[in-house]
């Protein structure tokens, strides 16, 4: 098995994710490239060291340019603040590393088309976090509509609600500035649904109308007490829309929904039938198909086991259920093979160039009120 060297920039949770993904890459998918902890990054210096020991890197540093530049680092994970998504992406990829980029891929689609660049310019992989589309059990759904189970595909509809940001009373944050952040729950949230609409449609959206709302307007300002800073940047995001092949479909996603943990629904109709995830039930796929007999009318649940692919890589039966990290496990598999074969897998910088752009069209649609192209 041959080895490739990694580097981990940011050591929050998604850093963590990343990390155990690459520990466990080797474990469950064998032969291929076995990923080596070489490099953990983080700013403050004590909190690097203290997670590479917990991590079991190699070795930590607090400047990322010492991953781009460790000729041990042959991948790197960029898992730190939008704003800085672009200046470490295009670092590593003039260094000739392979990238995999959190999501969304940067605050603008100024950066963002700068990030594709350096990538066009590149031989290296790229990968974008969207590790819902990575799911067993939806890349296996997305088989079952291009085999033609539920007929031509007629329309597209979701939401994505989580709760992280309902409390009134939780402080501003980055998260909450378009500065730093770029849109809020359009960036945050909306960025993963349109991912899935595009996967799963087989098709992007290519011209809509987008709303904004703001629902906690002021934020306590964490370094100075009893004071508040404003939050300019959306809390809710509402999509109609339109793809290039003909069918429309509604997103919307909010950031301030109580109860909603990762309340990603979404459903594909179909000419003979539906199809339905629910992500908080990721193991779990809703089908249903047409029947004459009335009796047999209904949707049937499909529990996820080793006939999705690669889910027999961690389990030998159905019923047992993969988690989150699995599933990220599952979209590092994805990466460690294209750079193995060279050919391109999805989310690449190509892909996600495309989200940016379903984005920043909602973003300019809803600033203006208008029906605008993608």
């Amino acid at each position: 098995m041959k080895e490739i060297g990694v580097g981990v920039i940011g050591t929050a949770f998604m850093g963590k994710a990343h990390s155990i993904a690459y520990a466990a890459a080797g474990t469950a998918f064998g032969g291929g490239l076995r990923p080596r902890l070489e490099l953990l990054c983080d700013i403050n210096p004590e909190r690097a060291e203290r997670k590479r020991i917990e991590m079991g890197f190699a070795r930590a540093t607090s400047d990322y340019m010492d991953v781009v530049n460790d000729p041990r680092v042959d991948l790197i994970s960029v898992c730190v603040p939008n704003s800085v998504h672009k200046e470490i992406s295009v670092a590593a990829l003039k260094a000739g590393k392979h990238v995999w980029c959190e999501k969304p891929m940067a605050t603008n689609v100024q950066e963002a088309q700068e990030m594709l660049d350096a990538a066009r310019e590149s031989d290296c992989q790229t990968m974008l976090g969207y590790n819902y589309t990575q799911n067993p059990l939806v890349q296996s759904a997305r088989q079952l509509i291009e085999e033609g189970v539920i007929g031509r595909v007629t329309g597209f509809h979701g939401i994505y609600d989580v709760d992280n940001e309902a409390d009134a009373g939780r402080p501003h944050s980055w998260r909450m500035s378009r500065e730093a952040s770029g849109t809020g729950a359009n960036a945050d949230v909306m960025c993963h649904l349109v991912s899935i609409a595009h996967f799963m449609a087989g098709s992007e959206i290519s011209r809509l109308v987008g709303d904004y709302d703001t629902v906690h307007k002021e934020r306590a300002d964490p370094k100075n007490p009893g004071q508040t800073l404003t939050v300019d940047n959306d809390d809710v995001c509402t999509a109609l829309a339109h793809f290039e092949s003909g069918i429309k479909g509604t997103l919307r996603v909010s950031r301030v929904a109580w109860g909603r943990k990762c309340g990603l629904k979404w459903e594909i109709h179909g000419s003979e039938g539906m199809i339905c995830h629910d992500q908080e039930r990721l193991n779990e796929l809703k089908l249903y198909t047409r029947s004459d007999d009335p009796r047999q009318q209904g949707f049937k649940t499909i529990l996820s086991g080793p006939n999705h692919e690669p889910y027999d890589a961690f389990l030998p039966n159905g019923g047992h259920t993969l988690g989150f990290i699995d599933v990220k496990t599952c979209e590092l598999h994805s990466l460690l093979k294209a750079i193995e074969t060279g050919k391109p897998t999805w989310p690449s910088f190509e892909d996600g160039m495309k989200i940016e752009n379903v984005m920043d069209a909602i973003d300019r649609s809803a600033l203006s009120g208008q029906w605008v192209d993608v």
